[in-house]
């Protein structure tokens, strides 16, 4: 794809007054700064919209979905609740949104969440009743044989 560069403001300011001094057509104008015909379209439509010739290229992209106003929601969601998962608070503020937007969302604001849902507690008893021993010692006899695929008999060739 071919990309063209901004047009100076000085450029965009002589195309525009050419054109207002009546020094020709849109198009001998365009040929004339070796600009397209479009762009000298683009330039006096523009200034007939906006009152302005600069460049709109900040306007450009994708807009955000999480506002300033949602950032502020969500860290009074979470100064209410701090333990709301991500799912809770894109909830709680009403945002159409992906998880992930919302996480880069808390990381700009310095914020933290709750990473996931709260499970019950395991109902099971504890593994060991006695304290578990440190160092790296064994009982004799507690060594497992092992056996890998390479200790294995393999298939007697037919």
């Amino acid at each position: 794809m071919l990309r063209m560069a901004t047009l100076s403001l000085d450029l965009r300011e002589r195309i525009v007054a050419s054109y207002d001094n009546e020094e020709g057509t849109r198009d001998q104008i365009a040929r004339r700064y070796r600009v397209s015909l479009g762009m000298v379209k683009k330039l006096l439509q523009q200034r007939r919209r906006t009152g302005d010739i600069g460049s709109l290229h900040h306007h450009s992209g994708r807009k955000p979905v999480i506002l300033a106003s949602h950032r502020q929601a969500m860290r009074a969601a979470l100064s209410r609740k701090p333990d709301l998962t991500l799912a809770e608070l894109r909830e709680a503020v009403g945002l159409a949104c992906t998880l992930p937007a919302i996480h880069y969302a808390l990381a700009d604001m310095g914020l933290t969440y709750k990473k996931r849902r709260s499970v019950p507690a395991s109902k099971t008893a504890p593994t060991s009743s006695r304290p578990a021993r440190s160092g790296g010692g064994s009982k004799e006899g507690s060594i497992r044989s092992v056996s890998s695929s390479s200790m294995r008999a393999g298939r007697k060739p037919t």
